[in-house]
Parts: C-alpha cells; structure tokens; sequence
C-alpha cells in the first residue's frame, strides 16, 4: 500500500505549488498530479459544479491509479467538495483550508488576520467557517482577488500592474492592520514579494500550499502509507492542452514536470 502514488487536483496550475512543497518534503513519494485546464479555472464557476468536477476526478483517480491519498490542491474545490469527498472515499483526503488555517492562527499575536482568495472562494464562506471553528477570538477580513491569478500565469509576478493592483485589492486587509494573511489560493505564492510589499514587513505570509504539504507529510507519516528508501515518481495529465500545461507547468514548478499526459472526461 506504501507505494501506491498521492493523487493531486487543481482546475489548472496553481495546485503545482502544493505539488512542488509534496516533491520538496516527500522525495520517496509517487504522485498523480491532474490539471483540470479544460474546465479552468474553478474559481469563477458556480460551487456546485466544482463539486461534480471534484468528484469526477477523485473517482478517476481512485479507479484508475489506485492512490491511497487525495490532495484538492485547489481552494475553490476544497470549500466546494472537500467535506463530501471526505465522505465518499476510505483514503484520506486533504484540502487546503484547514492546514492553512490553522498556520495563520500561530502566526497571529494580535488576532487579527486575513485571508485573500479568489471570487469564489471568499464567496463560499469556508475560510470565515474555518477559522470561526479554530477560534472565536480572531478578528478575520477577507478580500477577493480577482486578477492576481491571470497576472501570475502571464509571467508578470513583479510587475507595476500587478503591485497596483494588489494595493488596491489589498486595501481593505492594510486597513484592518492584521498581522497574519492566509495566502488562500495556491497561485498566490507566486506573487508573495509583491503582496509582501504592500503589506509590510511586519505581516507574516501564510501559504496554504506549504501547509497542505506539511500536512500531508504529517498524516503520512503517522501511518503505515508512507514510502520509504526508493525515488518517486511523478505523472502530470491534463484535460485540456497538454503542450500548453507542460510549457508553463514547467516555468511554474521546474524541470520535474518533463511529460504531460492527457485525460478527457466524458
């Protein structure tokens, strides 16, 4: 059961950066990694739709590769589906909410915090449950951040444009003086100098893709499924343009991502 691979999700590309920390911290590992770029992206789609994509996936690869984990590494399809596909499998099943949450709390001496995500994801109300759960004492603000993904795939991480647009975004966070944000998508480490600069030094950055992946190492290792003394291996299948995903998966993750395979839903 140890070597059978982890299954990784996302709508597109952002979830590499949970994938990468997973590569970082579990070298022994095996992992599936599917980019949904076909139905890309998620964060603006109705939640229940996300949901049916969610399960389709995890069923797919539970069918198809028999992983004895799943990592919605994917903020949208955590809020949307991450309790009911939870439900619906016996392999443990890890989203990005709760690990991410749970690290701006420790973060936090003040209590106040933030958290920024996409359209979607501010709108579902996970992180305000979420961290409603953990503490009644947090003073949380939240802040959708439309634009920043789109910024980070065209390559434009420091540019002007982007830094006038995450002042702008990031107002009310600066406003509420928090000195703890959740980086509550996983594209958004890409673009942690720039959110770095507007918010000052003294706020500490929470990523949820480190966390997820410090939070699968965590359930792995306290189980008997964690691979040992062998050299993973890595497989990256889209749903939609494989040269497209390979070109920039590999500027977004590294040389690992060196074959893209493809994968239609019907």
């Amino acid at each position: 059961m140890s070597d059978r691979p982890i299954g990784i999700f996302d709508s597109g590309f952002g979830g590499l950066t949970v994938a990468r920390a997973v590569i970082d911290l579990l070298p022994h590992e095996d992992i599936v990694y599917v980019g949904d770029t076909d139905r890309y992206p998620y964060g603006s789609r109705d939640l229940d739709d996300v949901r049916a994509c969610a399960h389709q996936i995890g069923e797919w690869l539970v069918a198809e590769h028999d992983v004895k984990m799943l990592v919605i590494a994917c903020n949208t399809a955590t809020a949307a589906a991450g309790d009911s596909l939870s439900e619906a499998f016996d392999i443990p099943v890890i989203g990005v909410i709760d690990p991410g949450v749970r690290s701006l709390a420790e973060a936090s001496h003040s209590g106040r915090v933030g958290v920024i995500g996409t359209v979607g994801t501010i709108a579902s109300g996970a992180y305000q449950r979420a961290v409603a759960e953990l503490t009644s004492e947090a003073e949380l603000t939240c802040a959708a951040c439309p634009g920043f993904v789109e910024f980070v795939e065209k390559g434009e991480a420091r540019s002007d444009q982007v830094h006038v647009l995450a002042e702008r975004l990031l107002a009310p966070i600066v406003e509420a003086k928090v000195d703890a944000l959740l980086l509550g998508c996983t594209h958004y480490p890409f673009l942690a100098r720039t959110i770095g600069d507007v918010m000052g030094r003294d706020v500490v950055l929470v990523s949820s893709a480190d966390e997820t992946a410090f939070e699968v190492r965590r359930v792995l290792l306290d189980s008997p499924l964690a691979a040992r003394d062998r050299v993973g291996r890595h497989r990256w299948i889209s749903s939609g343009d494989v040269d497209w995903f390979r070109r920039l998966g590999r500027r977004l993750l590294g040389p690992e991502l060196d074959h893209v395979e493809s994968v239609a839903w019907g």
